[in-house]
């Protein structure tokens, strides 16, 4: 606990030294807020419902500094950041799945439902005598007929298209690996012990770039910004000798 104490000291005397350092690389840089630019500030804040007292000196220096901040990282840090095609293209390939699109598949089902928490056992036991017929070459829809408890049951426990996030985690972690034409293991959820066959399996597909060029952009560009800041706050600091002792 001293030790994390210790830690929490540290980190907030740290961020109170660097946000120091960027208001005094602020001032040698003469970057200026004007008293409208803090009373425009001050009112935007109160729009989304912050109490400010704007008679209250503290506040009004607390705000300038704030604006103070975001101007001089503006000029020495975002103003100097391009972001290229290339960039954009490489960051595509190595984040690929990032832009990847819900999979989809179609499934049919077979599902036994417990009548009460006490048949539980009893429907686990019946899933699981499914499940061997089903591996003796049963044919899925005539078990389905006979067996499940879905509301799919009469069309061969068919369920259709459905996409990824759209399924109960259990049931889409047990059918991810499997192959059209797959039959997975008696899965248990909330709902009871489900039996599912993957159908038919989509492909993943990916959005194309050019769809996703500016968010990649967007992306991109905070990135190389916190990377340029944080190489600029080193700078600050090695600008000035600093030695904290606890």
């Amino acid at each position: 606990l001293a030790q994390r104490l210790q830690m929490a000291e540290y980190m907030a005397l740290t961020k109170m030294i660097e946000r120091r350092l960027q208001l005094q690389e602020a001032k040698a840089k003469n970057v200026d807020v004007p008293d409208l630019e803090v009373k425009q500030a001050i009112q935007q804040m109160k729009q989304q419902g912050e109490t400010v007292d704007e008679k209250d000196p503290l506040n009004i220096s607390t705000v300038r500094d704030q604006l103070t901040l975001l101007k001089v990282v503006e000029r020495e840090v975002r103003n100097g950041i391009m972001v290229g095609e290339a960039e954009m293209k490489r960051y595509y390939k190595e984040h690929q799945d990032r832009f990847a699109l819900p999979e989809e598949y179609t499934l049919s089902q077979i599902l036994i439902q417990p009548r009460s928490a006490d048949t539980a056992a009893e429907a686990l036991e019946k899933a699981r005598i499914v499940a061997a017929e089903l591996k003796r070459g049963e044919k899925f829809e005539d078990a389905a007929l006979r067996y499940s408890d879905g509301p799919n049951a009469s069309r061969g426990g068919r369920i259709g298209l459905v996409r990824q996030g759209e399924l109960l985690p259990a049931i889409e972690r047990a059918i991810a690996s499997l192959q059209p034409g797959g039959i997975s293991d008696v899965i248990e959820t909330p709902e009871g012990y489900h039996i599912v066959r993957v159908d038919e399996k989509t492909p993943k597909q990916f959005r194309p770039f050019e769809e996703v060029k500016f968010e990649i952009q967007s992306l991109v560009f905070q990135q190389k910004s916190e990377d340029v800041f944080q190489s600029w706050l080193v700078e600050l600091k090695n600008k000035a000798y600093i030695e904290i002792k606890f």
